[in-house]
């Protein structure tokens, strides 16, 4: 008996072994590919390099050249030595981890640490999850005109400045504000609100909340919308209730999405802000507000020690990185992508 076999068209892949075909990506397939060069691609996509251009160099002259100067971390860096920062960058003295070993030394430096931490985990309890919430509240809303105006209403506060917003704060809750007013003429004795080191990390929460909560709704509203409608309606004909429908259909759509933010979050952990606390600084007292933030501000640039100040930036860059790469492993634990996947 003979066997026939199938003809082999031209151009394809040889048989391999047991019918195999090369799976994709695999160096046989990339080999067979047309690979544009890179003229032809930067003839074909000039606009859209065009566009990004501008984005890109405000990006490398902000963000990364910057990033050159942590080296001085490691000197004695006097600015005063040459003419230009480059001379007194090159005739500064090299002392390796010596700025490192002060900086780990310093008390004050270890109460910024702590009062940053405990500020960052009070607000990722308390501020973190509102946003989703929000969210939540107007996605329900019928009325698409009455969700626009709370949404115009909640986060117009985030185009304000930190002193306004602060202002704001002392003409409500403090010890001249509105409120101490109605008190006194209640005949009640007045809260300290402003000046209270104990409630001060409530204080900037509540602060952070009124200014920046309804701009961090739109990211899950976006979210919100591109989850499929008929998983509700299929939902409810099986007789899913409003908060069922919230458990298995809300929440695990906006699952990728809090994990991202919560990964960056922690990747900005030691760093809540500077305005906001050098504001209120000189009333609540240096043990309630410093944060890293102002104390380089204060022990650094205002003292013009500039290694020392780059020294605790660059251990606050250390933790950040190490934050986001334990959290990204843990969202890969968890079946989600993170904010990159090998």
């Amino acid at each position: 008996m003979s066997t026939s076999h199938a003809p082999v068209e031209a151009g394809t892949d040889q048989a391999r072994p047991g019918g195999a075909t090369p799976p994709p990506g695999s160096p046989a397939r990339r080999s067979g590919r047309r690979r544009v060069p890179l003229k032809a691609r930067l003839r074909r996509d000039w606009q859209l390099l065009a566009m990004v251009a501008p984005g890109f160099l405000i990006l490398l002259v902000f963000s990364y050249v910057p990033i050159l100067g942590n080296v001085i971390a490691f000197q004695d860096y006097n600015p005063y030595l040459g003419s230009n920062p480059l001379e007194a960058f090159v005739q500064s003295n090299w002392i390796g981890f010596g700025q490192f070993q002060l900086l780990f030394e310093d008390p004050a430096f270890w109460s910024a640490f702590r009062n940053t931490l405990a500020i960052t985990a009070f607000q990722l309890v308390f501020f973190f999850p509102l946003p989703i919430l929000l969210a939540i509240a107007l996605h329900n809303l019928l009325s698409s005109r009455l969700r626009g105006f709370i949404q115009t209403v909640v986060y117009l506060p985030h185009f304000f400045s930190w002193v306004l917003v602060v202002t704001f704060f002392v003409a409500m809750f403090g010890g001249a504000g509105l409120l101490a007013q109605t008190m006194r003429e209640a005949g009640m004795q007045p809260w300290n609100i402003m000046t209270n080191p104990d409630t001060f990390i409530i204080l900037v929460t509540a602060e952070a909340v009124w200014k920046d909560v309804g701009w961090g709704t739109i990211v899950f509203l976006a979210a919100l919308s591109t989850i499929d409608q008929n998983l509700y309606e299929a939902a409810a004909a099986d007789g899913a209730g409003r908060w069922r429908r919230l458990w298995h259909i809300t929440l695990p759509g906006l699952r990728p999405v809090i994990i991202l933010l919560l990964i960056l979050r922690l990747g900005d952990a030691l760093s809540v802000g500077f305005e906001q606390f050098l504001l209120q600084r000189e009333a609540v007292g240096r043990q309630a507000a410093e944060v890293l933030d102002t104390f380089v501000y204060y022990f650094s640039i205002a003292t013009g020690n500039y290694g020392y100040g780059a020294a605790a930036g660059l251990f606050k860059a250390a933790i950040g990185l190490c934050l986001i790469l334990a959290a990204n492993k843990v969202a890969h634990l968890l079946g989600e992508r993170g904010i990159y996947s090998r």
